[in-house]
């Protein structure tokens, strides 16, 4: 398996970039370009990765592809075309966004809407346009389970697959997400388990986070990072490492480099006491 994460510093160049990559421990990165960016410019990025056997795990959409919003979400729906595209030249594992939410607060909010079945066949349509204009062969689309939206659990994605229908569909799972409710937590490495057994063979990317539930009223879970909640992360490296040798784990939403660098070393450390190599 593979590790890799977020850069909160600053590069003009691949090289920098690859200073940055080794630095922090990383042997999978996040694409470190988008669609906007020139063809001489993507290839030099991809050269580098190769050449320092990186895997690119990721290109990342984040925008609202359901947005109520007309304009706001044709101008997503076009941006997730690109960035499908670009993950496809880049041989990235894929191309990562949420489905999607008719939230009026937030771009990826909650929202009694969100449950509708307006709203289920919307994103169903959403992802099978993006898939086809682009009609990928060396990636696929993916919808990051979330907490509020679909899919919030592996029977919910195993549901959202077979009614896209597309074989450039697949699955990326942040477990940590759908761990939102006092039972899954209660229960986290079981829930855990089961994502694994059930989403399996279509996995081609997966956030690494931790999470803690507070004893207070009504019900308060907080993300937070690896090794500092209550996860068994010698378990799911194990379930990680059962997906393949250049299956990604990503850490996220963390603050600065050397927050990133000390949950790299972490799961290094856990993967080491587990037995489980990681390149």
């Amino acid at each position: 398996m593979r590790i890799g994460g977020g850069i909160e510093k600053e590069y003009h160049n691949p090289d920098e970039w690859l200073r940055l990559v080794k630095d922090l421990g990383y042997s999978a990165v996040l694409c470190p370009v988008d669609s906007r960016s020139d063809g001489q410019t993507r290839r030099a990025y991809l050269r580098a990765a190769r050449d320092a056997d990186l895997v690119i795990g990721e290109v990342g959409v984040w925008r609202n592809c359901l947005s109520k919003n007309d304009r706001e979400r044709k101008a997503a729906m076009e941006y997730a075309k690109a960035q499908l595209a670009l993950a496809d030249e880049m041989g990235a594992n894929c191309c990562v966004n949420i489905i999607g939410s008719h939230s009026d607060k937030a771009w990826d909010g909650f929202s009694a809407e969100n449950y509708t079945k307006d709203f289920y066949a919307l994103a169903v349509d959403s992802v099978r346009e993006i898939i086809d204009a682009v009609k990928p062969r060396h990636t696929y689309y993916s919808i990051e389970t979330m907490p509020w939206m679909v899919p919030d659990s592996p029977e919910s994605y195993v549901r959202l697959i077979r009614d896209v229908a597309r074989d450039g569909f697949a699955v990326h799972l942040d477990f940590v997400n759908m761990i939102n409710c006092p039972e899954r937590y209660c229960n986290s490495m079981e829930f855990i388990k089961h994502c694994f057994d059930t989403l399996g063979p279509f996995i081609c990317s997966v956030h690494g986070k931790d999470v803690l539930m507070e004893q207070a009223y009504t019900t308060l879970i907080h993300e937070t990072m690896p090794g500092k909640g209550s996860l068994d992360y010698k378990k799911i490296l194990a379930m990680v490492d059962k997906l393949g040798p250049d299956m990604p784990l990503f850490v996220e939403h963390l603050p600065d480099h050397e927050t990133y660098r000390e949950a790299v070393t972490y799961l290094r450390a856990q993967a080491e006491e587990a037995y489980v190599f990681i390149k």
